[in-house]
């Protein structure tokens, strides 16, 4: 059985072209406009070092001696267009404690000012089970300005 539509009434204006509503198609936004995609089978990877602590972020001081960074290092090659989304995944393959359903991950990055001090710097937050409404799990590593040989601290709260 065909669904019918009433026709209008007589008396009724028009109101202009009919429409095809749908709702908006739900996932990831696309890359952001002035941030250049970066064609993965092309461009050799970065290495990023990750150090995750659960409960808080590392100190300033936990990176104030270079080759004497905390222990709790992962090694990723990634490139500058990986979203924080993606690095959360694989943190949790490192990390038991990003991996449960109520986990947080906030991320920060570590890097030298014009001084030559180390600062941190808190860039974004994502949860260990991915949304669509969260805004920071497509945000990139270049949109955030992420520079190679700076370091990443991820926050674990469970």
């Amino acid at each position: 059985m065909a669904a019918q539509v009433a026709p209008a009434p007589p008396d009724a204006q028009p109101r202009g072209p009919a429409r095809n509503v749908m709702a908006a198609p739900r996932g990831p936004p696309g890359p952001p406009r002035n941030i250049p995609v970066v064609d993965r089978e092309k461009t050799c990877p970065l290495l990023l070092r990750v150090f995750t602590k659960n409960g808080a972020h590392h100190t300033v001081e936990d990176f104030s001696v270079r080759g004497k960074e905390p222990k709790d290092e992962v090694q990723i090659y990634t490139w500058r267009d990986a979203t924080l989304r993606e690095l959360t995944d694989l943190v949790k393959e490192v990390a038991p404690a990003a991996r449960k359903r109520e986990a947080r991950l906030s991320f920060a990055f570590v890097y030298p000012d014009r001084r030559g001090r180390n600062v941190i710097r808190t860039v974004g937050m994502t949860h260990s089970t991915p949304s669509a409404r969260r805004g920071d799990d497509f945000r990139s590593l270049a949109e955030l300005q992420f520079q190679t040989g700076d370091f990443l601290d991820v926050a674990i709260f469970s």
